[in-house]
């Protein structure tokens, strides 16, 4: 009974009463630390995952800013990093190109009314206290879903390394095709600045890890453009960024594009939630505080809410920035306020800066991020501890190239279920045995030298 009630005063009391009482000196230093360091991360990746997503890059900045602060105030997690993400971004793309034209102002719409479904679901499911829902997702198909997502992300950016133009299609089968009809066509500059862009991020992962490579990348390449006149050579720009703070307003609502925007709305949160959780419960444990599922998707539907109504798109816990803000020093949720007020200052100052941003470097950008969403090392754990588990992990992975990105999550759930299922329906069991002289019991099959009772198990 005690844990219950501990439970519902979680769910009640604001979070941030929870670290603000007892708010001191180094706690500040680390937050102001992490969330300057997350922020020189976040403005050119919320740009790449706009431009994933179909939008604007200024968009991307805007869903990088308030719902953070509605994260800040609403969520348990003290590391947890809120905004744009590459699975979330391709999804809005996948479901809004069959239904609204890209680069009109329908789209930038549309967007913006399936953050504030997933905002919906997200609100419904926390305050209806379902966050077990989620349990039913497998961990096993859930890691073969995201690596085919990655490779269909990361080949998403073909087009911008290679400075071709292609049609957009469902199925990455497709997309590959699509590439290699119009390959003859590659753009030399643009893929120098594609590879030199990777190489870049590579090495500077790999031998300056603190460094934020990203913005390194972005100053780089837009030296380079503006150096040596490479705009006038045919290499593709982001353009003008508009400077305004984004401001509020309410989408319309379109009975019709609601519902055919339903299936994507639940599957963002589904998907977006268990990311955040996952990484969420990882640096929870380690710092030793509770984590509350229900708060955690009120928390992450007043974030979406706040990207529906200030010009962004759905959002979510990102894992890279995720843990560059917990190894920076993050102690509390103030370093996302820290974050978001570097956002806001890039968007209020510094947007000019950006107009000479190459469309190739922010597709490096892209594929560097995803490329740790294919996790092998998880994927040979599953095999050691559990090797049927690769059945459903294989299914999604699949299912996912073959079919689609939207198709392929229904899969994997439909596996995951399953999954589930035929462990319920087929528990572990075990005869047991007494060992002499104790009251202890052990599986016989481990133990052969303890007694059974004749008749009796």
């Amino acid at each position: 009974m005690a844990t219950d009630e501990r439970s519902t005063t979680t769910a009640t009391k604001p979070s941030f009463w929870s670290w603000l009482s007892g708010y001191g000196r180094a706690d500040a230093r680390g937050d102001l630390a992490s969330g300057l360091t997350v922020g020189a991360m976040l403005v050119p990746q919320a740009m790449a995952y706009a431009l994933l997503a179909g939008l604007p890059p200024e968009v991307g900045l805007y869903a990088a800013t308030i719902p953070l602060l509605l994260y800040a105030a609403l969520g348990t997690s003290r590391q947890l990093a809120v905004g744009p993400v590459a699975i979330v971004s391709l999804l809005t793309a996948s479901s809004l190109a069959p239904l609204v034209e890209e680069g009109t102002a329908s789209y930038l719409e549309a967007a913006a009314l399936l953050a504030l479904m997933v905002a919906a679901i997200h609100l419904v499911l926390g305050f209806g206290r379902l966050g077990f829902l989620v349990n039913f997702l497998s961990h096993s198909v859930l890691v073969g879903f995201t690596a085919a997502a990655a490779f269909i992300i990361g080949f998403s950016q073909a087009k911008h390394l290679l400075g071709i133009s292609t049609e957009r299609k469902d199925h990455f089968y497709e997309t590959v095709a699509e590439v290699w009809r119009n390959l003859s066509d590659t753009h030399g500059t643009t893929l120098a600045i594609g590879l030199g862009a990777l190489a870049a991020l590579i090495a500077l992962k790999r031998f300056a890890p603190r460094v934020p490579a990203a913005l390194v990348v972005v100053i780089a390449s837009i030296v380079a453009v503006e150096a040596f006149g490479l705009e006038e050579r045919g290499v593709k720009v982001v353009g003008d960024i508009p400077s305004g703070l984004p401001a509020f307003a309410v989408p319309g609502w379109d009975g019709s594009l609601i519902g055919s925007l339903f299936s994507t709305a639940l599957v963002i949160t589904f998907v977006g939630f268990m990311e955040s959780i996952a990484v969420a419960k990882v640096y929870s444990r380690r710092n030793r505080y509770e984590l509350d599922p229900n708060r955690e998707l009120i928390a992450l539907g007043g974030a979406n809410a706040a990207a529906g109504v200030f010009g962004g798109y759905p959002v979510t816990g990102g894992f890279s920035r995720t843990a560059v803000n917990a190894t920076a020093g993050a102690r509390t949720p103030l370093a996302s306020v820290v974050t978001a007020g570097v956002v806001l200052a890039t968007i209020a100052f510094l947007t000019p800066l950006f107009t000479s941003l190459p469309n190739a470097a922010l597709g490096a950008i892209i594929v560097m991020a995803v490329v740790g969403l294919i996790d092998v090392k998880e994927m040979r754990h599953i095999a050691a501890v559990k090797r049927s588990d690769l059945i459903g992990l294989s299914v999604a992975f699949t299912a996912t190239l073959v079919l689609g990105i939207e198709l392929g999550i229904v899969v994997a759930i439909v596996a995951s279920m399953l999954v589930v299922f035929a462990r319920m329906s087929s528990p572990h069991s075990a005869v047991l045995g007494n060992l002499d002289g104790t009251d202890t019991y052990r599986n016989v099959d481990r133990f052969p030298e303890v007694r059974t009772t004749p008749g009796v198990r």
